[in-house]
């Protein structure tokens, strides 16, 4: 394999791993943004915290999942790279 194949392989897969590493500042940022929003809904309908724990549960199911799918698409582009370049 050539030097400049490999030295592509290397940003390829540091691009790939940094863009799955920002899913958890997403994941963070999506969770309070949830939390809030459950918080004026309690408040607007007198109902405690439902609305708040209900939207935190979906937010997290929600993004992990994506982040899941994302880690699959990556985990197999990053496997077919390495096999191709061995």
């Amino acid at each position: 394999m050539r030097r400049d194949d490999r030295k592509r392989n290397r940003i390829e897969n540091l691009t790939e791993l940094l863009v799955l590493s920002a899913w958890g500042a997403v994941i963070a940022i999506a969770s309070i943004l949830f939390v809030l929003v459950g918080v004026r809904l309690d408040t607007a309908f007198e109902t405690g915290p439902l609305f708040m724990i209900g939207l935190l549960v979906l937010a997290v199911f929600l993004l992990v999942a994506r982040l899941y799918v994302e880690f699959k698409k990556t985990s197999n582009r990053m496997d077919t790279m390495g096999r191709r370049h061995a």
